[in-house]
């Protein structure tokens, strides 16, 4: 790979030209189970499914989640929701390689165990606690809840895989960093 220059400050909007109309587009993890995940993703977390793709030839199947309203005009047809998918920002690729549902333990590594590596995603919500009240009552395993700890108003759940899911509140989260 080529040096590069140095860090650009934060706040530095002047990317090279080459990269203006990139947009972050997906996060994938690797799921066991659809049947457990998907039902945690879309009615914990409240994402919609926005398109299934399965490649059986290649014994896996990629799902793509995001937060989708009613005024966000979602294709109806399979193309379109695919087109959708690969234009919005932050979506969730959640990848299932067949078979897995079917082996004996978690067959993919968290990041947060030994040897760390991948560490969470991220939700913003309006409310932590109501937020985490809900997932409470859905018996949801927390990993840290709000007033636990240094950083007050932000908690980490885990999702039926274990990965890490970060719930904060944009406002509170600048005041515990800032």
């Amino acid at each position: 790979m080529k040096e590069f220059p140095e860090q650009r400050p934060e706040g530095d909007t002047n990317a090279p030209e080459e990269t203006r109309g990139f947009v972050f587009n997906q996060t994938m993890l690797r799921i066991k189970d659809p049947k457990r995940s998907l039902p945690f993703y879309q009615y914990v977390l409240g994402m919609t499914l926005v398109r299934a793709i399965p490649f059986p030839e290649m014994a896996f199947t990629l799902y793509f989640l995001g937060y989708v309203s009613p005024e966000d005009d979602l294709p109806g047809d399979d193309d379109g929701r695919l087109k959708y998918a690969f234009r919005q920002p932050a979506m969730l690729e959640l990848t299932h390689n067949h078979g897995t549902e079917d082996e004996d333990g978690e067959p993919y590594h968290d990041g947060n165990a030994d040897p760390q590596g991948f560490g969470h995603i991220g939700l913003a919500v309006p409310d932590v606690d109501a937020a985490c009240a809900r997932f409470d009552e859905l018996g949801v395993e927390f990993v840290k809840k709000p007033n636990d700890g240094k950083m007050k108003g932000l908690a980490f759940i885990k999702d039926p895989d274990g990965y890490w899911i970060e719930i904060l509140n944009p406002a509170n989260s600048a005041q515990i960093c800032g």
